[in-house]
């Protein structure tokens, strides 16, 4: 998707999609980097989420078929930083040298991992590296680089986009651990639907009891559990950005729309239509749109600028709207064209400064 001179753009302005596949066509040249070996951590999740770790790890798989690698995944015994710097150690010991570990989990490893193997290159994302709790000693060394992206954005296309379709309805948000990325969304998707009740005639409800988070993102059980309460309550759409816990909202999402109660589900991170199917044809999906993030472009880009040299060490880098990071996927059947249609005047707004969404929950619920 990005070019090589809008990723070098993009560096030299900080890296500051509308509608997005994240799967562009690649360019790529002959390697000067010699034989990678390429290393992904997931925390508590897994490699087939659905969301974030798959996303990644699609990213990388890709890259490993262009770039002529095969990628590994570990997945730590628990969920502590021993644990995580623990699988960090047995790749490097194994000669990885560079390292993708999705999640803020990480922030603390990272931070220790860069200073203690400087001949190694570390991609955290969702993260940036930091002591204990102590973000005001945030510190991206040169091996490294950390990757965030505008959620409040994609969620606010999200909102907007559902309250489009629904026209009066009641909504409902199910997030995984109450963690900013994830409140990003959360607070955008509030966003987008106060921007369609006051400007394009809707006339959504929010109550405080349907935004909530469940405290785990692996925890499917829990997810189907909560999201069975709201839908029983009247909650018609729910936005899950949860990672697993979220495969729980959409199981019982199709499993009440094949009983006769048609209801939606938001997704997350990447597109998730396929994953809501409830047609013995797998063309129908209870997925109304999702709130995206480019992670498996992002993972891609840094294995490529790795290969070529230009690897963005010491950088933050925010993918954003107008670097077309975020969005909606390129393709949403559940969408009358009119919203579609509406969605991508307001994608140029947000690009021109016209519309912005605050990254903060102030005077939102939750």
């Amino acid at each position: 998707m990005y070019s090589r001179r809008l990723l070098l753009f993009l560096l030299i302005f900080g890296l500051s999609i509308l509608f997005v596949g994240c799967s562009g066509t690649q360019e790529t040249k002959a390697s000067t980097a010699g034989s990678l070996l390429v290393g992904m951590s997931t925390d508590a999740g897994t490699i087939d989420d659905r969301s974030f770790n798959q996303a990644t790890w699609e990213g990388l798989v890709k890259a490993g078929t262009d770039f002529n690698f095969k990628p590994k995944y570990l997945r730590p015994s628990g969920t502590t930083t021993a644990d995580y710097d623990k699988e960090i150690a047995n790749f490097h010991d194994a000669g990885y040298r560079l390292i993708f570990t999705p999640g803020f989990k990480f922030e603390n490893s990272i931070y220790a991992a860069q200073e203690k193997y400087q001949d190694t290159k570390f991609v955290i994302l969702d993260g940036v590296p930091h002591p204990g709790n102590d973000y005001s000693k945030v510190k991206v060394g040169p091996n490294t680089v950390a990757i965030n992206f505008a959620e409040h954005e994609s969620g606010f296309l999200a909102g907007v986009a559902a309250a489009l379709q629904s026209k009066t309805s009641e909504f409902g948000f199910i997030g995984g651990m109450e963690f900013p990325s994830v409140q990003r969304f959360n607070w955008g998707f509030q966003q987008g639907i106060k921007y369609a009740n006051a400007n394009l005639g809707t006339q959504i409800s929010l109550k405080t009891e349907n935004f909530i988070y469940q405290g785990t993102f692996h925890d499917v059980a829990a997810g189907q559990q909560l999201a069975a309460q709201m839908y029983d309550r009247g909650v018609n759409v729910i936005f899950a950005a949860a990672g697993s816990v979220g495969i729980g909202v959409i199981n019982e999402a199709v499993a009440r729309t094949k009983g006769g109660q048609p209801v939606w589900v938001i997704g997350v991170d990447v597109d998730q239509y396929a994953q809501g199917y409830y047609d013995e044809n797998k063309t129908k999906s209870v997925i109304l749109t999702s709130a995206m993030k480019c992670v498996n472009q992002a993972a891609y880009d840094m294995v490529k600028s790795v290969k070529e040299g230009d690897f963005p060490g010491g950088k933050i880098l925010t993918f954003n709207v107008k670097n077309d990071g975020i969005g909606l996927p390129a393709k949403n059947p559940n969408l009358k064209e009119e919203v579609t249609s509406k969605i991508k005047e307001i994608v140029d707004s947000m690009k021109a400064g016209k519309v912005t969404v605050a990254d903060k929950g102030d005077g939102l619920l939750r």
